[in-house]
């Protein structure tokens, strides 16, 4: 079939009609599949023929599908990132919003876009997202959050040759790229030490689920510094990360005679944070006054909140921008990728939620 040929044949479908994946094959002299390997980035298609396909699918504006947009470079200019929560969890858990702000801040000036999947927490959801992203080439590569013990994505990315950085450290060593502030601990130990000198001595820790990796981290290093600071062994309430689970603990932990409550509190974030500081009043205990309270995160709810909430800050806009950085390298090792700030330790950021303590 000659160019007159392919001109002709779209003209026959009428003038509304799209070019076909058919037509860029005609236009460039080659067969379908072959045209079909140029679009999917795979190998045993020469450079010329690459060029003449190239060339043809932009003379007839062929962009049949989202894969078409690989056709320059065999690129998508999208990362993906999927979210094992339930979406109603999702949308009272400001850390990932403040996260993604953070990726999208870096990806907006060069033309890329973040394709968010909420799969939610059934069993499989995840691995099942992320072989429709491989297999449908709709992204580039894929950010991870929240490292689990014995994480199995990293070795099925691997598989599905889909590049990967992880936001935090992963449980074992492993050649997943990842991106986390160094001195991870020092943001607990600060907190600990803020309340013993407030002459806090029963302190209790409300944690995250015990298959996360930073919940392990900081349980931890919770339990090291109470004995650094010369504090008794505190109660850990492994809890999820929501406002129901946070309510729930400190119920429980208001529960036994006021002699034998924790005087102080740390949870695993500021929402849960937040949640409890609202439980405590209505079981009729002030904040600071009777119980002191501490976040994770310093997202802007905690300056929000009456009293405003002390917590662990880290910097979720920075730790975004890594993880974009980490993954441009990834994609393209020769080009000159602008480094963002570097990522600073957790620290400690004191406000109106803790205070001295009244009672030993």
């Amino acid at each position: 079939m000659t160019e007159r040929d392919t001109g002709r044949s779209a003209r026959q479908r009428g003038p509304a009609a799209k070019p076909t994946i058919a037509d860029v094959a005609a236009l460039a002299g080659v067969s379908v599949s072959a045209v079909s390997k140029v679009v999917n980035g795979r190998s045993g298609i020469s450079a010329p023929t690459r060029q003449r396909v190239l060339d043809a699918a932009d003379k007839l504006r062929w962009s049949p599908s989202v894969t078409a947009v690989a056709l320059r470079g065999a690129r998508t200019r999208a990362i993906g990132m999927v979210a094992g929560r339930a979406s109603d969890v999702l949308a009272t858990d400001p850390h990932f919003t403040v996260l993604i702000s953070g990726i999208e801040r870096e990806l907006a000036p060069v033309d890329y876009g973040l394709l968010l999947h909420i799969v939610g927490e059934e069993p499989g959801a995840e691995e099942r997202a992320y072989r429709r992203l491989a297999e449908e080439r709709r992204v580039d590569g894929v950010i991870l959050t929240e490292s689990r013990i014995g994480d199995p994505r990293f070795e099925l990315l691997r598989q599905l040759r889909l590049p990967a950085v992880l936001v935090g450290v992963p449980w074992q060593s492993d050649p997943v790229v990842s991106v986390q502030a160094t001195g991870q601990e020092a943001g607990v130990r600060a907190a600990v030490r803020h309340l013993a000198e407030l002459g806090h001595r029963r302190v209790a820790y409300v944690s995250g689920p015990e298959d996360r990796v930073h919940s392990v981290f900081r349980r931890r290093v919770f339990e090291s510094a109470l004995a650094e600071f010369g504090l008794r062994p505190g109660r850990v309430i492994v809890s999820e990360f929501t406002a129901q689970g946070a309510v729930a603990a400190t119920e429980e932990l208001l529960a036994p005679p006021t002699e034998e409550r924790p005087t102080a509190v740390l949870f695993a974030n500021d929402t849960m944070a937040v949640a409890a500081m609202n439980a405590a009043r209505r079981l009729g205990v002030e904040v600071p006054r009777d119980l002191s309270v501490i976040g994770y995160d310093d997202l802007p709810l905690g300056e929000l909140v009456y009293p405003r909430l002390t917590t662990i800050g880290q910097d979720l806009i920075r730790v975004g921008r890594a993880a974009v950085a980490a993954m441009f390298r990834l994609l393209d090792p020769d080009r000159a990728v602008a480094e963002p700030p570097p990522l600073r330790p957790p620290e400690l950021v004191v406000r109106e939620s803790t205070g001295p303590a009244t009672r030993p």
